[in-house]
């Protein structure tokens, strides 16, 4: 039996990942299953927003200060996209490729307010650990950033703007709500990660 391709496509959350699962290929894919993947728990309440638990610090003692949170959400997080990979693989299917879409890399020790600093440092840091994950997995990853996803996919996919959103609206009837913003990028970004179907 021919070996089928499935690609997760995952938006970065904080301490969370939205999920979208698609098989088939970039011409004809499929929406199969939309999940969450939880990476901080009410135990390890310290993971949840780990750049605003020492925003009081200097950038660099901060930076050092958030490195047990952020293994602590590798390893979990790399636990969650591995349940993920067993659930939706057998015999037929194999994950080729894993899209994330969360936030750009900034220059952060340039922000001057430490509570928007946190923030954005959560923003990379969210990304980062799916990054992360995904390796620790030994499955194949790109990122893509929040802003001009849509227009990358175009151009990527060779499609128009209409063929998308039709796609998007498809996917949506065939996985069900809640399908919001997160979603529909999670989704664009398991579309995109078709494309490096082995």
């Amino acid at each position: 039996m021919k070996t089928k391709s499935i690609a997760i496509g995952l938006r970065a959350k904080t301490a969370r990942a939205i999920a979208v699962i698609l098989s088939g290929t970039a011409k004809a894919p499929i929406a199969i299953r939309r999940a969450d993947l939880m990476f901080a728990t009410p135990q390890t309440p310290a993971t949840f927003q780990p750049y605003h638990e020492v925003m009081d610090l200097p950038w660099e003692r901060a930076q050092v200060a958030v490195r047990k949170a952020e293994s602590a959400l590798v390893a979990t997080a790399a636990s969650a996209l591995r349940q993920l990979i067993d659930e939706v693989r057998d015999d037929v299917n194999t994950v080729c490729a894993v899209g994330i879409v969360g936030a750009p890399d900034r220059t952060l020790e340039t922000i001057g307010s430490p509570h928007i600093r946190a923030h954005a440092a959560e923003g990379v840091l969210f990304r980062r650990i799916l990054e992360l994950a995904a390796e620790e997995n030994g499955i194949t990853w790109q990122a893509y950033t929040e802003k001009g996803l849509e227009d990358h996919a175009l151009h990527k996919l060779g499609i128009t703007d209409v063929v998308l959103k039709e796609a998007l609206s498809q996917f949506g009837r065939s996985v069900g709500r809640p399908w919001r913003t997160d979603e529909k990028a999670a989704a664009i970004g398991a579309w995109l990660a078709l494309t490096k179907r082995r």
